[in-house]
């Protein structure tokens, strides 16, 4: 099993476990594969739900510059949903967790199609 696949079943596990959901394997591998490199960086690889510098990069490099979407409240409004789902208090939350959420939130499985 490569190191990409051992972190795609660590990341259903996050979906399945701590926000209840039951991964889209062919979604979650899209999305984890989209992360690039930085899924191996222990930093890069996790999203601070309470650093907004961090939040504000999750929506101008996320949601605007990769799914298309325009700039509003519901952008602040879906993350900080994504983050009260997957556990204020966890502190690994994985990015190609939160990312994939977003994507289901917003419909736009269509933009790893």
């Amino acid at each position: 099993m490569s190191k990409r696949d051992e972190l795609i079943a660590k990341y259903a596990d996050d979906l399945k476990n701590k926000c209840g959901m039951t991964a889209d394997m062919g979604l979650l591998e899209k999305v984890t594969i989209g992360c690039g490199p930085s899924i191996y960086n222990a930093d890069a690889s996790t999203v601070s739900g309470s650093d907004k510098s961090e939040l504000e990069t999750v929506k101008n490099n996320f949601l605007i510059k990769k799914l298309g979407l325009s700039d509003g409240p519901k952008l602040d409004e879906a993350i900080a949903s994504v983050i009260e789902t997957y556990g204020k208090s966890e502190r690994n939350k994985y990015r190609a967790v939160v990312y994939y959420m977003l994507t289901k939130h917003f419909s736009k499985e269509s933009v790893y199609g």
